[in-house]
């Protein structure tokens, strides 16, 4: 048992399993060589062949679990047995119940620790209930993914994306008793409170980094390019020797062969059409990784020494990176929500075993976010006194309706019917109710208590005789004259005019002459 002898399998196998210990996750490996442009090395069964493919995810996991990649010989993986009916059944055997199992028993590319701590890696990823659940950091906008713990029953926490009003919500939700038991929801918490808070804890407690950190980091990535841009070379390399190959079998044949010459001579094209494309794919890759890491990123990096809050609320860093900073800070979070107080209690413990608590405001419902603040509904029943509805949402300016919450309703203002919806819907003290509590009068009773007819009563209003107060854009009540109550006169020899201000003049004065009142 030795390693292939073929360099460019070597290189290759030995990269998966440097981006499966960097990525953490079978299936982020298959997507990191889809980006790359590498092909993974495959042999067909009973065959010494060997092609390149893309990679896929149950060759990622076979590759994974194969003992063999670790040096490891071992014997009895698998358990068949024969069934009543004479079928054959296969069940896999843990590690611990193999029937032989010798580590370094051959060359292999990983040590037996690395393969066992690949293992725990991918059972991890397939437990979504763990208490401490270390899952691999995803494009989510959960910030605390895998590591919410319910204050209530102590499990594990699970994040949920909502979409409503066109955005994307997180909630972290405890559905383990309704997933097991049929039970209710333990509680379920709006996320982006939470991860907001534990960002801005985590971008204030999070001392610069040192300069050498950021050469490091530069460093790794450009040997990461490097050793892509090496595979692609070692594939270029595979097909020039394929084309070389080609060329002398098509220069050794007969030329009077022409049936054979025609066929190598195919061969051979297409070999350099091969050729040729991968030198094309490997020049490509080399722009865009030039592209990739130019100055902006190298300034980014170097900025991320002065600034960690700066890099931390990045709009272009991807969440995925966030979650690999906090996963490096943070052990756990355990949340406990509070319905009557309307906060979240957040319990944050940092990887030395420090803790911090934080609390956070639930955000409110859809009701509650509609519904008009309740200082401006103690303006609008302040000003019903000395106002009608109309008069109402002109002062209520400055001010936005509860209705301004809705989707493409942000400008929208207080209206008449607006103001009028507002007091029947709170229950307020309409403004015809506030009068006639003041002793206001209807037309019908102002003309009773003065024996005199509506079109009589309307021309002594409209001379300031008789007081009258709107109660709506039409109609309004009348109030008396205080204990001088007017009799109707004719107004040929005493017209309303005259009359109306010799009353002004009467009360102004609080004359006491009873010829003078006698004669008003």
């Amino acid at each position: 048992m030795v390693l292939d002898p073929d360099a460019q399998i070597r290189e290759v196998i030995t990269h998966f399993f440097e981006t499966f210990s960097r990525v953490g996750s079978a299936t982020q490996t298959v997507k990191a060589f889809a980006r790359e442009g590498l092909l993974f090395p495959s042999r067909f069964r009973n065959s010494k062949r060997v092609v390149f493919q893309p990679l896929t995810t149950s060759t990622a996991l076979r590759t994974l679990h194969n003992p063999r990649y670790a040096g490891v010989y071992a014997y009895g993986q698998r358990l068949y047995r024969r069934t009543v009916d004479g079928k054959k059944q296969l069940r896999k055997r843990e590690p611990n119940e193999w029937l032989a199992c010798i580590p370094d028993a051959h060359p292999g590319y990983i040590s037996w620790e690395q393969f066992q701590h690949n293992l725990k890696a991918l059972e991890a990823n397939g437990q979504g209930y763990q208490t401490a659940r270390v899952s691999p950091p995803r494009e989510g906008a959960a910030l605390l993914q895998g590591r919410v713990i319910c204050g209530r029953c102590g499990c594990h926490m699970r994040a949920r994306y909502v979409i409503r009003r066109g955005q994307v919500d997180t909630w972290y939700v405890c559905s383990r008793a309704y997933v097991s038991r049929g039970e209710p929801h333990c509680q379920s918490i709006a996320g982006w409170p939470v991860d907001e808070a534990a960002g801005e804890l985590i971008a204030a407690e999070m001392t610069p980094a040192a300069v050498e950190l950021a050469l490091e980091i530069r460093k790794e990535i450009e040997a990461r390019y490097d050793e892509a841009d090496k595979l692609r070379l070692r594939a270029v390399e595979r097909a020039q020797i394929d084309a070389d190959l080609a060329q002398r079998r098509f220069m050794l044949v007969d030329p009077n062969s022409r049936l054979v010459a025609d066929t190598l001579e195919r061969e051979w094209n297409d070999k350099l059409r091969m050729l040729a494309d991968l030198r094309e794919e490997r020049e490509s890759a080399l722009r865009e990784d030039r592209a990739t890491f130019d100055d902006a990123i190298r300034d980014r990096l170097i900025a991320m020494t002065a600034d960690f809050k700066t890099v931390w609320c990045d709009p272009t860093l991807p969440n995925r990176e966030r979650k690999r900073l906090l996963a490096y800070l943070v052990e756990d979070v355990t949340l406990l929500k509070f319905q009557a107080e309307g906060e979240t209690r957040i319990h944050i413990r940092f990887r030395g075993g420090r803790t911090e608590t934080l609390t956070t405001q639930n955000p409110k419902s859809s009701a509650q976010q509609v519904k008009t603040r309740p200082e401006v509904v103690e303006l609008v029943d302040k000003l019903l006194d000395d106002h009608i509805c109309a008069e109402i949402a002109p002062e209520c300016k400055g001010n936005l309706p509860g209705g301004s919450a809705r989707r493409g309703k942000a400008d929208a203002q207080f209206t008449d019917l607006r103001v009028i919806y507002l007091v029947k819907q709170y229950g307020l003290r309409s403004r015809y109710d506030g009068l006639r509590e003041r002793g206001m009068l209807t037309k019908a009773e102002a003309c009773a208590k003065l024996g005199i007819t509506e079109c009589t009563l309307v021309r002594w209003a409209k001379y300031g005789i008789v007081k009258r107060y709107a109660y709506n854009g039409y109609i309004g009540l009348y109030k008396l004259p205080g204990p001088h109550v007017p009799a109707k006169q004719c107004s040929r020899w005493n017209q309303l005019a005259h009359r109306a201000e010799a009353i002004r003049r009467l009360n102004s004065s609080k004359c006491s002459d009873l010829k003078e009142r006698a004669v008003v």
